[in-house]
């Protein structure tokens, strides 16, 4: 049977990220993920919270993760939101010339999404401060021509506080958002426990919700040349998005 072996980088303050991958990927044994951390724990626009996201101990631990033969390595993270889409690109670029393995992101694998799916008009679930969210915001906007029909967001500065919200929590401000009829809805965070209320809210409200837990799946798949397919009960995109 051949394997393939998905590496995946996550801020060390994470822990919801490991275990839903790792129930994703349950349906498929050859497929399995392998994690690499560097510190993250605050999120904000404070110098020293976007110094976490300087590329050199992002590539040190993408470095390790190649040693582990992975046919892609992901960035789970959402930084790229309120630092613009062009750091993820160059990240990306980075690491593919660090290591010889294709690289993408959360972020840009939700962007190729909303390309495939024709979504310019989306609803934002995040755990995030005012100025982070009205950063993303603005960056979509400008950057992609994206437009918000709804948010919301909780006003944390996390990292670690994010996974401390239950799936209900998270639940009504899906349902809040989509009041306002987007095409699509993003659960932005790799620490949230969206995907994991994501099936059954896709039945319940008819719009694709996208978590950026299972976006890094179905890229991480996608560059690794392994069917995202495969993956089943965990929302549309594994399904509709080709």
């Amino acid at each position: 049977m051949k394997r393939t072996l998905l590496g995946m980088l996550t801020p060390s303050s994470n822990t919801v990220l490991e275990p839903v991958t790792a129930a994703m990927l349950a349906g498929t044994p050859d497929v399995t993920a392998h994690f690499g951390r560097f510190k993250v724990t605050e999120i904000s626009l404070k110098d020293a919270a976007l110094g976490q996201f300087d590329n050199a101990p992002i590539l040190a631990a993408a470095s390790l993760l190649a040693d582990a033969k992975v046919q892609s390595i992901c960035w789970n993270g959402t930084s790229a939101g309120w630092l613009g889409m062009r750091a993820d690109v160059d990240l990306c670029a980075a690491i593919t010339a660090a290591t010889g393995v294709p690289a993408t992101s959360s972020t840009l694998a939700l962007a190729e999404i909303f390309k495939a799916t024709n979504v310019t008009r989306y609803g934002l679930v995040t755990p995030y401060l005012d100025e982070i969210q009205e950063k993303i915001l603005a960056n979509w906007q400008a950057e992609q021509g994206w437009t918000c029909a709804a948010e919301r967001h909780l006003g944390d500065r996390g990292n670690f506080s994010f996974s401390e919200y239950g799936e209900e929590t998270i639940a009504d401000m899906v349902r809040a958002v989509a009041k306002e009829k987007p095409q699509a809805i993003t659960i932005f965070c790799t620490n949230l426990r969206g995907a994991l209320v994501v099936n059954r809210l896709e039945r319940e409200l008819g719009i694709p919700i996208y978590d950026t837990v299972a976006t890094a799946v179905w890229g991480g798949m996608r560059q690794a040349g392994a069917d995202p397919k495969r993956i089943q009960g965990w929302g549309r995109l594994f399904q509709e998005v080709a």
